[in-house]
């Protein structure tokens, strides 16, 4: 008798367990597919600005006036919105709205297109946190559902986005609450980002990949250059997470309305293109990227990029951070590369790597991110560059409702946000 009761429960177990996967492979399918459509349109839509800009330099100087109609767009959103707004979806419940999606995907094309220097990553993950959010709510989710369901749309925004379902699955899940991860999620953020990737790449959207010319020497010279270049990438993502939030800091201080803050920041972009006459700094920079990928790069790249992004999207233009983020990483491991005879491309995807696991406060996500655009050869590298950057950048953020809950020096819990 007990036998067939415990073979009955066990059979419910497993019934309840296949009824929670193909669940999850419905919903999180579905996100997928609708987020990947969208992701992917939204992708080639920057493409397409980025590309009309390039051939018309003139649209530069309409870049004020882009950032005007910017400002009146969120004159419709009461809760001022962006990416920190997902998080707190995910860790609180936070009410996500869906006019999230269309205004930051707008307004970030309006962005690339007269030139403010900044991401599109951030759009992706609002876009598809507002989009399964809402579905969520749509379909009376639980809460614990419900938050699952952004997770998911968090994935597959950045899937479609960057073509590497393997850092989208785990960067939703690793970013919200750095130390804890809810595996929960596991299942739908990854069919979520496999549906989106498929989706985007359907639409004609395809993510970033780079080759690096060959697989260096594990020797101890490189592993003493790896090692220090990773000490200085963390030093540069503290850097430029702390501009970017102190210049937004200071414009509200100096000039307090929001019409002339984004005036003026368009007019100071203007002038620094002028003054400089290149527009590399400009939009998301890819371009420069793959120069630094190839072992070309200008010596002060990295700051300035810096500085273009932090007066851009300070000023209240829209867009991501974390394709600049790595455009500065590219370009200083290029640089260190150049200085010190370590192998100028492999030095650019550590830098990379190691600049983006710094401002996120990703580290699993960083390394397959490594892997996913320069492949398994050089594992070793980029898995010790992305560790020390991790220990040694300090609790820094791009996203101040990033919660730290351990120590990354020791066991004990801390359940601090992120500085600015």
């Amino acid at each position: 008798m007990w036998e067939r009761v415990h073979v009955r429960k066990y059979a419910e177990l497993c019934a309840g367990r296949v009824w929670l996967l193909f669940r999850w492979l419905i919903l999180a399918g579905a996100t997928g597919v609708i987020v990947g459509l969208f992701g992917g349109l939204f992708g080639r839509s920057i493409t397409m600005v980025t590309d009309f800009r390039t051939g018309h330099p003139w649209m530069l100087y309409l870049l004020p006036l882009a950032g005007l109609a910017i400002v009146g767009m969120y004159r419709l959103d009461p809760y001022k919105t962006g990416t920190n707004r997902v998080l707190e979806g995910i860790q609180s419940g936070a009410y996500i709205p869906l006019r999230m999606a269309p205004l930051i995907a707008v307004s970030t094309i309006v962005t690339h297109a007269f030139g403010g220097s900044a991401g599109r990553e951030g759009a992706a993950l609002q876009l598809g946190g507002s989009i399964s959010g809402t579905i969520g709510k749509w379909l009376k989710l639980g809460e614990y559902d419900h938050r699952i369901m952004i997770m998911a749309g968090m994935s597959a925004g950045f899937s479609a986005l960057f073509g590497t379902p393997l850092t989208a699955t785990v960067f939703a899940m690793e970013v919200t609450n750095v130390g804890i991860m809810q595996y929960a999620a596991l299942v739908p953020c990854c069919v979520a980002s496999l549906a989106a990737k498929e989706m985007a790449e359907l639409v004609g959207a395809h993510g970033e990949h780079f080759t690096l010319p060959s697989v260096a020497v594990f020797n101890w010279r490189n592993v003493l250059l790896v090692i220090l270049l990773a000490l200085l990438c963390a030093g540069v993502s503290i850097l430029f997470c702390t501009v970017l939030h102190h210049m937004e800091h200071l414009y509200q201080k100096w000039i307090p309305n929001e019409w002339l803050r984004v005036a003026a920041g368009g007019c100071l972009v203007i002038l620094m293109t002028k003054l400089l006459g290149t527009a590399d700094y400009l939009g998301a920079g890819m371009p420069v990227i793959e120069l630094a990928m190839e072992g070309q790069v200008v010596a002060a790249a990295f700051l300035l990029k810096i500085v273009f992004t932090g007066v851009s999207l300070g000023s209240g233009f829209r867009g991501g951070e974390i394709v600049p983020s790595l455009f500065v990483g590219a370009t200083f491991g290029c640089l260190f590369g150049q200085v010190t005879g370590m192998p100028p491309s492999l030095a650019a995807a550590c830098g990379m790597a190691s600049v983006f696991c710094g401002v996120t406060n990703c580290p699993i996500s960083s390394l397959l991110l490594s892997f996913e655009l320069f492949g398994f050869g050089d594992m070793s590298f980029f898995l010790l560059a992305v560790c020390i950057s991790y220990l040694e950048s300090g609790y820094y953020g791009l996203y101040h409702s990033q919660k730290i809950f351990y120590s990354k020096t020791d066991m004990h819990v801390m359940d601090v946000h992120t500085k600015e």
